[in-house]
């Protein structure tokens, strides 16, 4: 797949280098520091020059880069790459310089396990820890460890050790929800959906087998129960302990799951969003010398729910000199470097309404230019609510043992830099 793995420090140093494939030299090291670290040009993470593809990942003060001259598959390589992060992140915590320095042979010892001729291998933290020790010295298993190492690398549960005990048995459950909107000046949704992912910390013991209930509509379909209250959802992606197999069938997610933090499932949805936040802005420029602003904002969200760190921002004009504006909750101050009224909300609750008035002097210009008028962007949190609407039906955990577990559900719904609004 790839034909070296190189990590560069901010200057282009190299720190660490491996060579997989005889088609590539160490000077190809140089072709990336003059080309790429010392461009500033350069945007794109993968980057071709002559034969050579370079995949780069840029993390605190390092690159992570990838080379090849096949024609391999980028995400594949990207895939790879944060897979590697995300090990050295468990082993040493934070990715930076001086980790990488101080853990010299443990990063020689990880890449030389998980990639084998260019072709990743064994990429599980949990297995890699069997034998590879947090020091960096690489330990000789014991003669009974020897199968649980073999069974976990090769097994149907490479993700998760056997002998995992807790005293308490506990599972979090974390829905975060991101929505996208864009609205026209007349009010006609032109885009709303859903990014989604649930966030899953499972703190079971043994081999627990997981079974995870959502108010699916091609569930509820088939239920008794109808359809009300039912959600579609779009382009779901699992982790690997999903058994998809039953999941096409019946549309049950059936896992054993990782022990830890884990990104259980992502998906999206498109139909029959609910929009937290409702802004309705009234922007008029009277004359060439004032802009005035009268700006409704409503939560549409039950009343015993909080919307938290609101942040409203209200473009103005670029020759604007001066903003008077009045603000009935919260805080509102004109910001010249952005040119954008920021009208801050700490904590606002459900089914509320308030409102921004303001007016905005212009200085004169001798070639004056039509106002762009670019949409007021809002930042939110909505704590335990679903803008698709989505609801943990069940969380059921058995066990050969059969304890008893303890279950949390927590949602989220935010949105940064993606719920606009044009006027």
């Amino acid at each position: 797949m790839i034909s070296g793995f190189f990590i560069f420090n901010q200057k282009g140093e190299v720190l660490i280098s491996r060579l997989y494939r005889t088609d590539l030299r160490r000077s190809i090291a140089d072709v990336f520091r003059i080309q790429v670290i010392s461009n500033s040009d350069v945007r794109s993470p993968i980057i071709t020059i002559g034969s050579m593809s370079f995949f780069h990942v840029r993390i605190n003060n390092l690159y992570v880069l990838a080379c090849t001259k096949n024609n391999a598959n980028a995400a594949l390589v990207f895939e790879f790459i944060y897979r590697f992060i995300s090990i050295a992140k468990s082993y040493f915590g934070k990715v930076d310089e001086e980790a990488v320095k101080s853990n010299f042979v443990l990063i020689y010892e990880l890449i030389d396990e998980i990639i084998d001729f260019g072709y990743p291998q064994t990429s599980e933290t949990d297995t890699l820890k069997l034998y590879i020790t947090t020091e960096g010295v690489k330990t000789q298993p014991a003669p009974e460890e020897s199968s649980k190492i073999t069974v976990q690398a090769t097994g149907l549960t490479s993700w998760r050790r056997a002998d995992v005990k807790y005293k308490k048995n506990e599972a979090f459950v974390d829905v975060v929800e991101t929505v996208n909107l864009l609205m026209s000046a007349k009010g006609t949704i032109l885009r709303a959906d859903v990014d989604g992912h649930i966030m899953m910390r499972a703190y079971l013991s043994g081999t627990p087998e997981c079974k995870f209930g959502l108010n699916d509509k091609l569930v509820l379909d088939k239920s008794e129960r109808g359809v009300q209250g039912a959600v579609e959802l779009d382009d779901c992606r699992f982790h690997q302990c999903v058994r998809l197999e039953t999941f096409d069938s019946d549309r049950t997610i059936s896992f054993i799951p990782p022990d830890g933090e884990f990104e259980l499932m992502k998906y999206r949805s498109t139909s029959n969003v609910n929009l937290p936040l409702k802004i309705i802005p009234t922007i008029n420029e009277i004359g060439t010398t004032q802009v005035s602003y009268l700006v409704s904002l409503k939560a549409n969200f039950n009343n015993k729910l909080n919307a938290t760190n609101v942040v409203i921002r209200i473009p103005t004009p670029l020759n604007t000199t001066n903003v008077d504006c009045k603000v009935a909750v919260g805080k509102a101050k004109y910001v010249p470097a952005e040119n954008y009224i920021v009208w801050k909300i700490p904590r606002m609750q459900g089914g509320s309404e308030t409102t921004l008035s303001g007016t905005a002097d212009l200085t004169a210009m001798t070639h004056r230019q039509a106002w762009a008028r670019p949409p007021i962007d809002v930042d939110f949190q909505v704590l335990m609510f679903t803008a698709s609407g989505l609801l943990v039906r069940f969380l059921k955990v058995f066990e050969k043992s059969n304890y008893q577990s303890v279950k949390w559900v927590r949602y989220l719904t935010k949105a940064s830099g993606s719920y606009q609004i044009r006027f």
